[in-house]
């Protein structure tokens, strides 16, 4: 992977981006994703962010040696600090946790108010970006799931349209929220093959739970784990 060739999942991300727009990248590593979104003319400028010291200087160092300066700032710092309001209208976050990138949103809540769209790739836990999407107002209008080395991915795209709940319309907002209201729609076999396992996962964790020393907070536990195999099973019949 490098400027000119994404990866399978980054690539998806880089398509998502309105042309013209003005990018930051959380997390951006070596800065790839803004590198070939400039270089394909998706973007006019770019921040590319990092909080470790590594990645920061192998960013700095890949978009010197691409001549992009002026086009694309390297910023250290932690999450939205990096960017300044007003200054981009497009944040892609990626390769994160969802509790993370949700408290990243939730910490640079007052980076936002110029933002048209968010374009958020969270490895695990895309129900606490979903959540965080629906309590600050903003809709999500688009997701994607996808295979690469044998990893799944989901990918959510959110803009601010007035009504958080518009895409929620299957009446069962708990489980909309857990599978994703476009993805359990669709159903492509990353969909099937990722809460297949999660099933199968689920229900060894719950064979686990049967023998363990009950309590409430175990009985508590066992009942979202059979709701949420419920609620897969719905979906994959």
């Amino acid at each position: 992977m490098n400027e000119l060739k994404l990866s399978k999942r980054l690539e998806a991300v880089a398509a998502l981006i309105p042309r013209g727009s003005k990018l930051a990248d959380i997390g951006s590593d070596h800065a790839y994703l803004p590198a070939y979104s400039f270089l394909n003319g998706f973007i006019t400028f770019a921040i590319a962010g990092e909080v470790v010291d590594g990645p920061y200087h192998t960013a700095k160092n890949q978009i010197e040696r691409l001549q992009l300066t002026e086009k694309i700032k390297v910023r250290k710092g932690n999450g939205l600090e990096v960017v300044h309001s007003g200054e981009v209208d497009v944040i892609t976050i990626c390769g994160m946790g969802g509790a993370l990138i949700a408290s990243i949103l939730e910490e640079g809540k007052d980076k936002l108010s110029n933002i048209k769209r968010l374009i958020l790739q969270p490895n695990i836990s895309s129900i606490s970006v979903r959540k965080w999407l629906i309590d600050n107002n903003w809709s999500l209008i688009q997701e994607e799931i996808l295979e690469e080395d044998e990893k799944i991915y989901e990918i959510l795209v959110a803009e601010r349209t007035g009504n958080p709940l518009v895409s929620y319309t299957e009446g069962n907002l708990e489980k909309e929220l857990l599978l994703g209201p476009f993805l359990s729609k669709e159903k492509n076999p990353s969909f099937i093959k990722k809460w297949t396992a999660e099933k199968k996962n689920w229900e060894r964790i719950l064979k686990q739970m049967k023998e363990a020393k009950v309590s409430d907070e175990l009985l508590e536990k066992m009942d979202e784990v059979r709701k949420n195999i419920h609620f897969v099973e719905e979906e994959i019949k």
